[in-house]
């Protein structure tokens, strides 16, 4: 099997991954998931939703996003932040494209690739990437 070929079946794999976390996420409008992977071996993992303490309630009574609920990349940074592992050269694998926030923290921890599978409608996180010189992967079909 060719080298892009066995890259192409690994990304496919950890973004399904990414998708059966996201499955944890308390979230109602939309769950995401994300895996951080260095060397093939997932270094951080995160889903959408609250911070550590609150409830697990991601939206309002009107169904609008609560404005403290974390990305699931956001998520997968901190916790990696918190152990003894860097994201410095690694690649990011989540469910949705980032958003503009999150592609800062990208961006900021080193991360050199970022894998993902639904394309959000907003693409200013995307560009920013692109403009860092981060590698961009849009895999739409993971199965």
């Amino acid at each position: 099997m060719e080298n892009h070929e066995k890259q192409e079946l690994l990304d496919k794999r950890y973004l399904r991954m990414a998708s059966i976390w996201a499955e944890n996420s308390y979230c109602q409008r939309r769950k995401v998931g994300a895996i951080l992977v260095k060397d093939q071996m997932i270094i951080s993992d995160g889903f959408n939703g609250t911070p550590a303490g609150f409830e697990n309630v991601c939206e309002d009574t009107d169904g609008t996003t609560k404005p403290y609920v974390l990305h699931a990349e956001a998520n997968a940074i901190t916790k990696v932040a918190r152990s003894n592992n860097s994201s410095n050269g690694s690649t990011l694998y989540i469910t949705a494209s980032p958003c503009l926030e999150c592609s800062k923290l990208i961006i900021q921890s080193g991360i050199r690739r970022v894998v993902y599978n639904d394309l959000y409608r907003i693409t200013d996180g995307l560009d920013l990437l692109h403009r860092a010189g981060v590698e961009c992967v849009h895999i739409p079909d993971i199965d």
